[in-house]
């Protein structure tokens, strides 16, 4: 019983958007409202000194953008909330893609100035691929921002999913006078608060009330019961399961900085959101309320404090119940393995933690036993399926600037490249080293890293390579072959798998058509 309680008192979500949507923002004030802090910090200000909870990487506060996925618990009525902020940031879109992996839900920010944008669309691809239940949080309405109506509607065209208004603005921008929630019938006034909880809105029985026009404004209160009139009039009642099978999003209006509409968000959030749900494995589908634990390994984040050089393990719990100081199996090592020490994290701060349920993510202190995608299990034997490597888009060559420094610069890329910060593909020939990335800031972030964390210092010289292809062949004769007559362009990533390096389209469609026994993959899991 004590294992079904505490998977209905879990929600695991993330947080995504395109960058400077306001998610980290609006992650702080999500974690004032859950009393984990007293005041929420800011991404980029003079006037607030407190750097943003979530932020906590050197580079992260010179550049007032989020690099790594942060993770977050905290209660808040009754409920057992893990957080995760992803970078919204194109360049870090790997991690964010593998962080989809560990939640069951999403809340997408969009900022009502600008609209959706590329990477929102990108984003809402991979939750669609696994359908990933979302709600939208319309941000920034004390700015002058479009018309709601039309931001609806191209939330329905560019991201390809229905959407159901449960709040609606009164105004914006500087005549923005609150947010009436359709969901439980209460009229919220807009009081600017950058850091601290307001108190709660006014519940309005009926939208006819006089009270409104007092509060609001003859005009503004007119145009609210027309907007509401015209939203039950045109859009279905709000349907649970159909949220819930990922067709539907329900949409939020507030602003995060100002601390409004994040509140209702919260509260509508832990009504609806899923609880932890089934995860598939190799061998079979796992329920979150078998007896028997079993968990994977989405990210790895070493160094999180420099002084100790440790390398944290993050595992989201898929089933049963995990206890510290217990004998599990680590599938692909095949061996039995032991963590004394894990925590729970509030961003950088970490707590020793006993036990831990399904939906819950635990960082377990590794040596160097765990890679991204492990699977962990009470005994059994299957991995838990969906956590790929793309083919970069920048290629690199690492230079070495100091010859004595070589160790450093192997142990520390080894290290950083299992974060999976990017990838390393090594030359069989001329054993040299090459790093691909999805964007060019990531090279500048493993430089810094390299350098503070590890004393090493390189070099990038920019290759022309159009992707890395993972290849495989029923025909081992022609594998072989292959690797021969083309033995300049292999090689291999960092589990030892074959890679073709195709310097250009044209040409890696030619060699698909003169090797048609290789297959060619764009991502590592096929």
């Amino acid at each position: 019983m004590a294992l079904k309680e505490e998977i209905a008192k879990r929600r695991t979500f993330g947080i995504i958007s395109h960058p400077d949507a306001g998610k980290t923002t609006l992650t702080e004030k999500l974690l004032l409202f859950g009393g984990a802090i007293q005041t929420a910090g800011a991404v980029k200000s003079n006037k607030i000194k407190m750097h943003a909870r979530s932020d906590w990487m050197e580079i992260e506060k010179q550049r007032g953008i989020s690099v790594a996925t942060s993770v977050m618990g905290f209660n808040y009525n009754g409920k057992k909330i893990n957080l995760l902020d992803t970078p919204g940031h194109q360049d870090f879109a790997e991690d964010t893609y593998r962080t989809l992996t560990a939640v069951d839900s999403v809340i997408m920010v969009i900022d009502c100035v600008k609209g959706v944008e590329i990477q929102t669309e990108k984003l809402m691809e991979v939750c669609r691929m696994r359908k990933t239940p979302v709600i939208c949080f319309i941000n920034k309405l004390d700015r002058e921002g479009r018309d709601p109506y039309d931001l609806l509607d191209e939330i329905e065209e560019k991201l390809d999913i229905k959407v159901r208004p449960l709040s609606w603005p009164i105004s914006m921008g500087k005549t923005f006078k609150g947010v009436y929630s359709l969901y439980n019938k209460t009229l919220h006034l807009f009081q600017p608060s950058k850091t601290k909880v307001e108190g709660d809105g006014m519940t309005i029985k009926d939208i006819n009330d006089p009270f409104i026009d007092k509060e609001v404004g003859e005009s503004y209160a007119n145009q609210l019961r027309e907007d509401v009139e015209l939203i039950e009039g045109v859009y279905p009642e709000f349907d649970v399961d159909e949220y819930l099978a990922g067709n539907v999003a329900p949409v939020f209006f507030g602003s995060a900085v100002n601390n409004f509409g994040v509140k209702e968000l919260l509260d509508c959030f832990i009504d609806l959101a899923p609880a932890p749900k089934s995860r598939e494995t190799e061998e079979r589908v796992v329920a979150p309320d078998e007896n028997k634990f079993s968990g994977f390994i989405f990210k790895i984040h070493a160094n999180m404090d420099p002084n100790h050089r440790n390398r944290i393990a993050f595992i989201r719990v898929c089933s049963g119940k995990f206890e510290r100081g217990t004998n599990y199996y680590h599938v692909r090592a095949d061996k039995k393995i032991r963590f004394s020490n894990v925590t729970a994290f509030m961003a950088q701060e970490k707590e020793l933690v006993d036990e831990a349920w399904p939906g819950d993510i635990v960082g377990l202190y590794d040596t160097g036993n765990l890679k991204i995608g492990d699977t962990i299990t009470e005994g059994e034997k299957g991995v838990y399926k969906g956590i790929p490597s793309f083919s970069p888009e920048i290629f690199k060559e690492v230079v070495n600037k100091d010859a004595m420094k070589t160790k450093q610069l192997e142990k520390g890329l080894n290290q950083l490249m299992e974060e999976g910060v990017a990838q390393l593909f090594s030359y069989e020939l001329g054993s040299r080293k090459v790093v691909g990335t999805v964007g060019a800031l990531q090279f500048e972030v493993i430089q810094h890293r390299l350098k503070h964390e590890y004393g090493a210092s390189c070099d990038f010289m920019p290759m022309n390579l159009y992707k890395a292809c993972w290849i495989s062949s029923k025909d081992k004769k022609a594998l072989n072959a292959f690797v021969d007559s083309k033995y300049r362009h292999i090689a291999k990533d960092k589990d030892g798998k074959l890679v073709f390096m195709a310097e250009s389209r044209a040409w890696l469609t030619m060699v698909q058509d003169n090797f048609p026994d290789i297959e060619f993959h764009f991502t590592s899991e096929f």
